[in-house]
Formats: structure tokens, C-alpha cells, sequence
């Protein structure tokens, strides 16, 4: 897998809070233009690079003076306003200094909620890396709340990825890969080289923990590796204090931890679904229902159902759930929670007779469904 890192052409490199601002002392500007260079580089050797930022709010902390990081939302926001603005600067600078343009990006989970929305930003994604122009993505903390935001920017940039169909992305961290232990309580715990991603072992040897800055943790790097995973994407998570990680990296130099993709690569749609971070409800199934849907490909009919939770309209997206309570699959419902609920367990032919109407003959049909 490494060295197939080195033909791949479309990056995704994330930069998080600790490395953009030296650990919250500020920007850290000559780490930026050390990370331009390589991006640069990477350019001039014929690859595409989109570059997911964090460091707004560590910036725009530093920049009011505060030590800590604020609890409170419109404190965030403000923060995330005034940091931004030298956080832009600082790459277009960098990029500037090697002859590349680059553009600023700010997303939201509505966004990428939203079909017409997700296809506009892959629409200028692309567009921007045919004219050649490095990218700039950051979450808009300006506007979100904790309700729509993506949580971090490691989840961020794997959506990103599955977006633009990255071959690669690049998670530059503090901590120079996953050990399979937690490096700060056992003194033993080894650097895992290459893994699967999604393996479920690797998320009980993830630390949850995110560090002062930032939100997330080596937990939240694991699962967007699951998620980039989706779209072929390789995963890499490595040191952005090394010197010339990137440019190593292409080179096909083992540094960091490798999350090999799986095989099979999900259709645009079906990645959409599964980037979805909120689910609206749920729909509980048996074993029957299970195999029909994961060994047969078949659309999820109300016989097959044994329970449903949660508020959801017709068309909103629902988890579906095996005997075991174990999430399987995603998919976008026919019909909302009430009728769905008067339906658990009845044939397809029942529907008119129960609910007054019938719309579609499977709560979710095979091509509105997407198995995790």
C-alpha cells in the first residue's frame, strides 16, 4: 500500500490545531510555509491537493489573549471569526511564495446534508483543482451550532475526501500514528505501521481524548479513515512536526500508520449517505430482514421491521439496526415514523389497508440504502 501511495494524484491533507498554531501559541507560520512547499511540490509532480485546515479558533484565541478554550458557542464563533482571517493569510502567503493560488472553502453539515448543496460543493471542489488552485477548507465555526456541526475537522476532511474521490488523505497530527495501546499510560505500546480501515479492534485501541485545542483525538482519526474508506481512499496519519512529511509520504517512505481502504468502492450516492452524520431514526430488524438486505441485496420491507424510535418525516435518513442492536445500515425512508410504527411487521400488501395510502411497497428501497 505504501508504494501505491506514491501514483496517487488527488490528496486530502488535514493540518490540525496543535500543528497549525504551535500548540496554541499562535500561527505558526514557518510550519505553514514548510507544508506549502511540500504541497507545492506534490503540485509540480502532476497531484491535486486539497488542504483541510484547523486552527481558527486556536488562532483567534490567541489573538484576544485567551488561555483556555472557551465553553460557550458565541464565544467559539467569535473566535473562530477573528482567527480566521490570519489563518487564510497564512497559506495563501505560503502558497503564493511557490506560484500557486489558492481559494478559501467553509462548509457546514447542512451543506453536505443537503443533495443539490453536497453536489454544488464537489461541483467547485473540482473545479477549482482543474484550474489548478489549492483549496482551503475549514468547518465555518462562524456559523454552526453543536446541532449541524461535523464535530471535527478529522471528520471534516474525510467527508471531504469521499467529495472530491481523494485517493489519499492525510491526517497530520501530534502523535506520529496509532500505537495499539495508548503511548501515555503504556510505556509498550507499539506504532501499528499498516492496518484495514475499519477494523473494528482499532477503535478500542484509539484514545478517545482530544488535546487542549482541538476536538478531536486518535478515536476520531480512526473513524475518518473508516469513512474515507468509503470512496477508496487510503488513510494516513502521521507527524506534522516530521520533516518533509509530505513529500516523504509520495515518495512512498513508511512513516506514520497506513488505513488500507477495502476493496470496493461505494457509488457517489451511496457515500452521501453514509457521510451523513445525523440520523433521525431508527428502524430495528430480524435476522431474516438482515440477510435479505446485507447477503441479498435486497430494499428493507416492513415484514422485516420489529421496532422503530425516533421523529422522522419521509425521505429523512434512518439507522437500521440488527436483533443484536448493532447499526448495519443507513438508509433514506418511505414513510414517516407514525405510519412507519403501524406497519412494524405487516406485509406490503397491508400498507393501504393500515395507514390509508401507499406510497412505496419497502420502508427503504435497495438504491436509498447504504451498508456500513
Amino acid at each position: 500500500m505504501r508504494e501505491q501511495v506514491r501514483g496517487h494524484q488527488r490528496w486530502v491533507v488535514k493540518i490540525g490545531s496543535a500543528m497549525v498554531t504551535g500548540d496554541g501559541r499562535g500561527l505558526d507560520r514557518a510550519a505553514i510555509a514548510a507544508w506549502a512547499r511540500q504541497i507545492a511540490e506534490l503540485r509540480a509532480e502532476g497531484r491535486e491537493v486539497v488542504i483541510v485546515t484547523s486552527g481558527a479558533v486556536a488562532e483567534g484565541m490567541a489573538r484576544l489573549g485567551w488561555a483556555e478554550r472557551p465553553e460557550s458557542l458565541p464565544k467559539l464563533q467569535a473566535a473562530a471569526a477573528v482567527g480566521q482571517m490570519g489563518l487564510v493569510e497564512a497559506y495563501a502567503e505560503g502558497l503564493a511564495r511557490h506560484d500557486a493560488h489558492s481559494a478559501q472553502i467553509l462548509l457546514t453539515h447542512e451543506d453536505l446534508v443537503d443533495r443539490s448543496r453536497y453536489l454544488n460543493a464537489r461541483s467547485t471542489l473540482r473545479t477549482l483543482l482543474d484550474l489548478g488552485v489549492v483549496p482551503v477548507v475549514n468547518e465555518n465555526d462562524t456559523v454552526v451550532t453543536d446541532e449541524i456541526r461535523f464535530g471535527d475537522n478529522d471528520t471534516l476532511a474525510a467527508l471531504v475526501a469521499n467529495l472530491v474521490e481523494a485517493d489519499v488523505l492525510v491526517i497530520l497530527t501530534d502523535q506520529p500514528g496509532l500505537f495499539d495501546a495508548d503511548p501515555r499510560k503504556n510505556p509498550a505500546a507499539r506504532l501499528l505501521d499498516e492496518v484495514e480501515a475499519g477494523d473494528p479492534a482499532l477503535e478500542t485501541m484509539a484514545s478517545p481524548e482530544g488535546g487542549r485545542l482541538g476536538r478531536g483525538g486518535m478515536y476520531t482519526k480512526v473513524l475518518a479513515a473508516k469513512r474515507a474508506a468509503r470512496s477508496g481512499a487510503a488513510t494516513i496519519v502521521a507527524a506534522g512536526s516530521e520533516a518533509d512529511v509530505l513529500t516523504r509520504l509520495a515518495a512512498g517512505e513508511s512513516l506514520g500508520t497506513c488505513f488500507r481502504p477495502a476493496t470496493n468502492r461505494l457509488a457517489a450516492r451511496k457515500q452521501w449517505l453514509a457521510g451523513h452524520l445525523r440520523v433521525r431514526g431508527r428502524l430495528e430488524v430480524d435476522a431474516g430482514a438482515v440477510r435479505a438486505v446485507t447477503q441479498q441485496g435486497r430494499s428493507l420491507l416492513p415484514a422485516g421491521v420489529t421496532a422503530v424510535s425516533g421523529e422522522f418525516a419521509r425521505g429523512e435518513l434512518v439507522s437500521i439496526a440488527d436483533p443484536q442492536g448493532r447499526e448495519f445500515a443507513r438508509g433514506l425512508v418511505n414513510y414517516p415514523s407514525g405510519d412507519a410504527a403501524r406497519l412494524i411487521g405487516r406485509s406490503s400488501r397491508e400498507i393501504a389497508e393500515l395507514i390509508g395510502y401507499r406510497e412505496e411497497n419497502e420502508l427503504v428501497h435497495r438504491d436509498n440504502l447504504v451498508l456500513l
